[in-house]
């Protein structure tokens, strides 16, 4: 998603209105969706810790305290866009944007990263796998059905085909069909045909998926 909308943005004329909407209204959801998800772990990742890692948690609080003023921080320059009215302001303002989203994003790039191997390996250490399955169940629980959409079609779009199969698997034996068969509705949307086909084999063992 950080990828896909700083291109966006490189692509954006800002003196275009239906350009400069298109873009914004991307911004505005990434900034939405990293909330949630500093939100979500913040409250039941980082709290499953607390207890054993005190001085860790507090550092990456810290960094989602950086990341979010981050965001204000773009919404902020959003604001101004919005209120511009020459050309030459819109234009320059839009610089602004662009040069705020590449901050905001290596900025995430870093703190997810470290994330991955220092968050993980804490989880690892004090907690079973049936334990950190059970921590997976409640975040799922946890996150509103809207963004749960929005935040699977990234993924979908992220992921390799070995991750896509193996998440399809467990949505198909964990979840009511329903769930199973919108999650290949956005495979099908996101993925190019034959990335889709390869999918489909897979999780039926060669059969078409009907």
């Amino acid at each position: 998603m950080l990828y896909e909308t700083c291109l966006q943005l490189q692509h954006t004329d800002f003196t275009n209105a239906d350009e400069a909407e298109q873009s914004i209204e991307q911004l505005q959801t990434v900034v939405e969706l990293f909330n949630q998800h500093a939100h979500t772990e913040d409250t039941l990742v980082f709290d499953a810790i607390t207890q054993f890692e005190p001085a860790l948690v507090n550092t990456f609080e810290q960094e989602h305290v950086e990341d979010h003023a981050l965001g204000c921080r773009l919404n902020g320059i959003i604001l101004s866009y919005n209120h511009a009215v020459s050309s030459s302001d819109k234009n320059e303002i839009g610089k602004s944007i662009g040069s705020a989203f590449i901050d905001f994003m290596i900025f995430n790039l870093h703190h997810m990263a470290k994330e991955e191997d220092v968050i993980n390996k804490a989880l690892w250490k004090y907690y079973s796998d049936a334990e950190l399955h059970g921590i997976t169940q409640k975040i799922l629980g946890s996150i509103p059905p809207a963004h749960m959409q929005r935040f699977s079609v990234w993924m979908m779009r992220g992921l390799n085909n070995k991750e896509i199969i193996n998440w399809l698997k467990e949505i198909k034996n964990n979840t009511p069909d329903v769930v199973f068969q919108s999650m290949l509705e956005i495979a099908q949307q996101h993925l190019n045909s034959n990335r889709w086909l390869l999918v489909q084999e897979a999780l039926t063992e060669g059969a078409m998926v009907a």
